[in-house]
């Protein structure tokens, strides 16, 4: 099978409030620096995938093509995807289809979200409501940190799971965030902080929750044949394989999935499970050995532990306590801050993971969230209550 190859990776900051230009600025500035990362010419990309969520968010209709106007990219074709916080995880995966199907070579994914200070809360609000069921939640005023309330509160009653096993999470992950230069929300917070953050919705608090961002991240991927014939850069150091993918779909209604698996993430599992066969792990907490999963929520992070096989279920807490997914434990995880920390700007999320990961296998992060030897990488995006979910690998090789 046609083999893919990471050329280049960029990001535009996230931020609560950026101000220094519209969305098309800051997906212009993540392309560049992707292209410059991948010692390319922009005339050598021959697709563009466009990420984004929401088309109200940033008050555009059709952004791919004004992106790819914007870059200088006509008449090369332009492909949309949005599945709302899963849309990063699966642009990668349609980028990855492209290519081993023939009909790309080197192409673009680019992912961004405006969803800061520009528009009122109210607005952010509805907008991501529209996310759930229009028809069954929205009109009786559901919202996602309801949902996931209700799924974590089950979780903490069939295992035990506690707020401050949650609360680790917490910390952990802003405090990666100090690490990273273009994180929206680096901190150093004890477990009573965030205990005693205000309430959002029982048992998560303030600090439990994902943030709202403007920003924009983009990868450049081709096939390895197109690599060795147009590049040397492969030659200067290690190269990034994409060497798993997988994706899988839950009833969009959490209440509609059966009562065995309420308090557990099935479609992270299964497409995960996809990605591993693909990549031949047998055994991912002892292969894998860096991570970036999809934070929401502190126990949207714990529930991921247990999905992606790194535990089985309800053991994610104690192994939260014994901080093996911290920086210096067994399986780093969320290195970059995640979604807590980082930021999570919807569109460019699953996107900013790829980055993440694959600045680590190169060995190229800060030095102290650089996780040492690190040679093999999860990214694990998903969209409502993990009601769709894209999990891939990425392998460095010398």
């Amino acid at each position: 099978m046609t083999k893919v190859v990471v050329l280049g990776c960029g990001l535009s900051a996230f931020s609560r409030d950026r101000l220094d230009g519209s969305i098309r600025d800051w997906v212009t500035e993540a392309a560049l620096a992707a292209i410059q990362d991948a010692g390319i010419e922009k005339d050598q990309l021959d697709h563009t995938i466009a990420a984004y969520e929401s088309d109200h968010l940033a008050g555009q209709i059709g952004q791919g093509i004004i992106w790819q106007d914007t870059l200088g990219l006509i008449p090369r074709p332009v492909v949309r995807i949005e599945a709302c916080g899963a849309t990063g995880g699966l642009a990668i995966r349609n980028a990855f289809a492209h290519l081993r199907a023939g009909l790309s070579n080197c192409i673009l994914i680019v992912g961004a979200e405006r969803v800061g200070k520009s528009l009122s809360s109210a607005t952010s609000s509805q907008i991501f409501a529209m996310s759930s069921d229009t028809d069954w939640e929205m009109p009786v005023g559901g919202h996602f940190t309801a949902y996931y309330a209700l799924v974590m509160r089950e979780h903490m009653r069939r295992y035990g799971t506690t707020e401050e096993q949650m609360a680790l999470v917490s910390v952990k992950n802003h405090g990666n965030a100090r690490y990273h230069p273009l994180a929206q929300k680096p901190m150093d917070l004890s477990v009573n902080d965030v205990m005693t953050s205000p309430v959002i919705a029982s048992p998560f608090k303030l600090l439990d929750c994902s943030l709202l961002s403007d920003g924009a991240a983009a990868l450049i991927l081709a096939t390895e044949n197109w690599a060795k014939q147009n590049l040397n850069a492969l030659k200067n150091r290690p190269a990034v394989y994409l060497t798993g993918s997988g994706a899988a779909t839950d009833h969009a209604r959490a209440g509609d999935r059966s009562w065995e698996v309420f308090a557990q993430f099935s479609a992270k599992k299964q497409a995960a499970e996809a990605a591993y066969a693909m990549a031949g792990i047998k055994n991912p907490l002892q292969e894998i050995d860096v991570a970036e999963v999809y934070d929401s929520y502190t126990g949207a992070e714990l529930m991921a532990y247990e999905a992606l096989g790194f535990c089985q279920p309800g053991e994610s807490g104690k192994l939260a306590e014994q901080q093996v997914f911290d920086l210096a434990g067994e399986l780093p995880v969320n290195p970059s801050g995640g979604l807590l920390g980082f930021g999570a700007a919807a569109g460019a999320t699953g996107i900013a993971q790829a980055v993440e990961i694959v600045t680590q296998l190169r060995a190229e992060a800060t030095v102290e969230r650089q996780v040492k030897g690190a040679k093999l990488g999860l990214t694990d995006a998903h969209a409502g209550v993990c009601t769709i979910n894209a999990v891939h690998i990425f392998e460095s090789r010398d």
